[in-house]
């Protein structure tokens, strides 16, 4: 018995090890999402740029999107801001937003400097839309299909390398749809 008690140590060492190599192989950007193929969770929230208009999930519906979550508090949308400005200029693609947790004239003049990529932006004030998504943090990314249901979700930074995957998805689901 004796014996045993002192392979203890070295049996929790093993397994921790383990468990370790295992999560460093999991890619971040890839967290698992309970929506995907769902469709985005019903909500009535204000335009950002006006708030007396409230849109809802009826309003992303139509043909394939991004569904961008983004502040402008978070360092790391600023990086993404440029790509999403290019996507749209360059391949047409329609991005709707989600303002999260953010101060409303900030992220005015936030888009007013940047420019907007947006064809709607949702204001999030409380985050109660982001919760429902799921969200982690900005930015995120969800890929829509025509009827507003989630198709891919990524977490982090759209950069060109994230946008030919997404691209793919899309040209995928715009395929589906014509078939």
């Amino acid at each position: 018995m004796r014996r045993f008690i002192l392979f203890i140590p070295l049996v929790i060492f093993v397994v921790m090890g383990a468990l370790f190599w295992k999560g460093l192989g999991l890619n971040p950007t890839e967290l698992p999402s309970a929506l995907i193929d769902k469709p985005v969770p019903d909500f009535s929230l204000p335009s950002l740029i006006d708030d007396n208009r409230m849109l809802t999930q009826n309003d992303l519906k139509g043909k394939p999107a991004l569904l961008n979550v983004w502040a402008t508090w978070c360092p790391t949308c600023k990086q993404e801001h440029a790509q999403l400005n290019k996507i749209v200029r360059e391949e047409g693609v329609t991005i709707y937003g989600i303002n999260y947790k953010d101060e409303r004239g900030a992220a005015k003049e936030w888009l007013r400097r940047y420019r907007d990529p947006y064809v709607a932006n949702i204001f999030d004030e409380q985050g109660a839309l982001g919760l429902d998504l799921g969200v982690y943090g900005a930015p995120e990314t969800y890929v829509l299909d025509a009827n507003g249901v989630i198709r891919y979700k990524h977490v982090g930074a759209v950069d060109e390398k994230v946008w030919s995957k997404l691209r793919t998805i899309l040209q995928q689901i715009s395929t589906e749809t014509q078939g």
